[in-house]
């Protein structure tokens, strides 16, 4: 076995962080920097929990610890993968999910407002029957409504038989495969002929100019996931407009798109698109009304 000088989770942590700062990754996956990146990937390999890294930072490792450190360290350098593929989780809020490269690293700011039920566009839900999920990847935000709603029947889709296998590992980790359906569809072609209180949809946003810039840690995911045509908003076009047929009376349709709200604003603004306020600003989700799309 190959010696090293490190020793320590402290040691081990310092070099990360230099290592990855030289390599100028990039963390869009669930850190923010370097050093979130390097002390989550050692404590997740050293199994250790990943809420105290300060008890253990002098801890003397065995060298075989400090090793499988080190292999995991230079597949995050080497490869350029994101975190979450590397140890097999991605976190959303409390929520922990299984993910891999089938599918996209969960992310989303619509798992922020799922907590306070949209407030204030949803007053009573216990009211909300059925949800649909469009783009559903790892089944995460699926899995965060049917906890959010537990009176509400789930239909989660996907056009991936990839991306749905892993959804389907979520939700059974979850125990909700009574009340969320995994449904294998490109948008509505296969969803049941019934109507929704809410959609709700992350979909694929990306135009194609950021596509060719996207660092490679996204050209790690499937492409499927990530690209949104000429504009981005070339599966938006298509929810948007199946959407009426699809809502209660007072039903809601959300959408995530990212950066990409001056297209969304050209492709939808005569619509009166409703901006929901997240962590990240006013321009992230948009939101429109059943009667808003029936104009």
């Amino acid at each position: 076995m190959t010696t090293t000088p490190f020793t320590t989770p402290r040691d081990l942590l310092r070099y990360a962080v230099t290592r990855f700062n030289t390599a100028q990754l990039f963390f869009g996956h669930g850190s923010a920097e370097a050093f979130d990146e390097a002390a989550y990937l050692i404590l997740h390999t050293l199994k250790l929990p990943l809420d105290r890294l300060d008890p253990f930072l002098d801890a003397k490792l065995l060298p075989e610890e400090v090793a499988s450190v080190m292999t995991v360290l230079d597949r995050r350098v080497n490869e350029r993968v994101p975190a979450a593929y590397i140890t097999n989780e991605a976190w959303l809020g409390t929520y922990k999910f299984y993910v891999d490269e089938r599918t996209i690293v969960p992310r989303s700011f619509i798992a922020e407002l799922i907590p306070e039920y949209f407030a204030p566009w949803v007053n009573e839900p216990e009211n909300v029957s059925n949800i649909l999920e469009l783009c559903t990847g790892s089944g995460c935000l699926a899995i965060m409504m049917a906890d959010a709603f537990p009176d509400a029947h789930v239909d989660a889709v996907d056009i991936s038989a990839d991306a749905l296998e892993v959804a389907k590992r979520n939700v059974a980790t979850y125990e909700l495969e009574d009340r969320l359906t995994l449904i294998q569809s490109d948008l509505y072609a296969n969803v049941p002929a019934k109507k929704y209180d809410l959609i709700i949809t992350n979909p694929p946003y990306v135009n194609s100019g950021s596509m060719s810039k996207l660092p490679m840690e996204y050209r790690a995911e499937p492409e499927l996931a990530l690209d949104g045509g000429k504009d981005g908003m070339d599966i938006v076009r298509r929810i948007v407009a199946g959407a009426a047929e699809r809502l209660t009376d007072d039903g809601l349709l959300i959408v995530e798109i990212g950066n990409e709200k001056e297209f969304a604003e050209a492709a939808f603004g005569e619509l009166g698109l409703t901006w929901l306020t997240t962590s990240n600003g006013d321009d992230m989700v948009f939101l429109l009304t059943a009667d808003q799309l029936k104009i």
